[in-house]
């Protein structure tokens, strides 16, 4: 039997793809591998530079001397600013695919990109005032959202035994823009350039990301606004469980991505250029090892690795707290670039873990074949922007709890120490809820798995 045609077909304004079954092998063999890599590909580029925006004032706060007359604790306000509204608009970010149609909010969230960007170029210099940069810092968030729409896209292209690489794939592309602004801020710095050189290189690049995403990338009609799967998620206790865990992980890298820098000049007092030299290390090490999370989670189950992760994690936490004790910068610099490591190996994992989760539930529900994919496209998909939302203001507790610390001890010791008491949590949970055999399948459990079937998220 001839599997039906999905070649773009015109809708309104948009290009549409009207019919789309990636966990049929022929089909995804034939024509739905390259449609999906090919809007695998823009999607990374456009969310890329939306990481690069969100995370625009971690660098620029090192541009800003004692002649823009703000403190320590002023910086680690400013970047909490800007990573909580990233973390909110993630959540109309999701529903915007669905609405908009993947390509169209592509073309349309990456030329919002430009508002924050050309307001910080406006602004950026000595004598304004505190609150302005406050509000600018505030528009540089919605380069958070890309993200959670990006994902949201991308994991109804594929199939879902290559979610876990493809989301790692789309999700590290995009991690990535934190290490590439930075490396570009150094030489800036390194050439005595000043902060608008940056923003200057950064406002074309939007417009190549927008004008890309319109010339190669498709609208899914599969992927239909439902309201009720926003809802349905929601109330799903797995969404709420999930956006715990990636507080632990994802949180992590875009807290630490953000406070990295600060924390070396007040903490061992590096220069702006000697920080510089360090912050893009540990980001772009992370960024490029998410896929490898993913691909480990397809490989091993998403679960097992997120939890010796977790592990890993608090071990290197601990390493942290003696060496800001000890004030060894050797030391710490290497274990926070560890950490970095771990935090994109857990952003993998746990991801990839969402589609498998809601996939398990169709298979208990005695749902089959693409009944089940489709109704755990539906709830991974709704889900992903809510777990991204709660995920990222994690990074958003990183920064006021080293504000906290700084404010309290002059270091940030007491922040690691919290940190590390989290990552004991999440272990805990990812055991109780996903690893630990449940109780009574010694005995009862046989019979009633003939009957039906049973939740296992052992493999997810």
């Amino acid at each position: 039997m001839t599997a039906p045609s999905t070649a773009p077909a015109s809708r309104g304004k948009g290009r549409w793809i009207e019919h789309w079954d990636p966990e049929d092998e022929t089909f995804w063999k034939e024509t739905g591998e390259k449609i999906a890599n090919r809007n695998l590909l823009f999607s990374v580029l456009s969310e890329h530079i939306g990481f690069s925006v969100w995370t625009l004032w971690s660098v620029l706060v090192l541009f800003m001397g004692p002649e823009y007359g703000l403190t320590p604790a002023d910086k680690f306000l400013l970047t909490s600013v800007v990573t909580l509204v990233g973390a909110v608009v993630r959540v109309p970010y999701t529903f915007a695919v669905a609405i908009f149609g993947g390509r169209n909010w592509t073309i349309i969230s990456a030329s919002l990109l430009l508002i924050p960007t050309v307001a910080a170029f406006a602004v950026m210099e000595p004598g304004t005032s505190f609150s302005t940069f406050l509000l600018v810092g505030l528009l540089a968030g919605i380069g958070g959202g890309n993200f959670a729409s990006s994902m949201t896209n991308i994991n109804a292209y594929f199939p879902l035994r290559r979610k876990g690489w493809a989301l790692g794939l789309n999700a590290g592309g995009g991690n990535i823009g934190v290490p590439v602004i930075q490396l570009i801020a150094l030489a800036i710095i390194g050439a005595s350039g000043g902060p608008r050189v940056l923003l200057g290189i950064y406002i074309p690049l939007i417009v190549v990301a927008a004008t890309l995403s319109a010339l190669f990338m498709d609208n899914l009609s599969s992927v239909k606004n439902d309201t009720g799967a926003a809802v349905d998620a929601a109330k799903d206790a797995h969404t709420w469980i999930m956006s715990f865990l990636y507080v632990g992980t994802f949180g992590s890298f875009i807290g630490y991505s953000f406070a990295f820098g600060q924390v070396l000049q007040n903490q061992f007092g590096r220069t702006p250029l000697q920080a510089a030299y360090l912050t893009f290390i540990g980001p772009l090490l992370g960024s490029l090892i998410r896929p490898l999370g993913g691909w480990l989670a397809d490989r091993y189950g998403g679960a097992r690795i997120s939890l010796y992760n977790y592990v890993g994690m608090a071990a290197a936490t601990a390493v942290l707290i003696l060496a800001g004790m000890q004030k060894s910068l050797p030391l710490f610099v290497a274990v926070f670039v560890v950490l970095f490591v771990l935090s994109g190996l857990g952003n993998g994992s746990t991801f990839k873990m969402i589609p498998g989760i809601f996939q398990a539930k169709a298979l208990a529900k005695g749902l089959e074949g693409e009944e089940a994919a489709a109704y755990g496209r539906r709830l991974s998909g709704a889900s992903m922007g809510l777990i991204g939302a709660v995920g990222a203001l994690g990074g958003v507790g990183i920064n006021l709890a080293f504000r906290q610390s700084f404010l309290s001890y002059g270091s940030g010791t007491g922040a690691f120490v919290a940190f590390l008491a989290f990552y004991a949590a999440c272990f805990a949970v990812t055991w109780a809820v996903y690893l630990r055999r449940p109780i009574g399948t010694d005995r009862g459990a046989a019979a009633a798995s003939e009957a039906k079937p049973q939740l296992s998220y052992a493999e997810v």
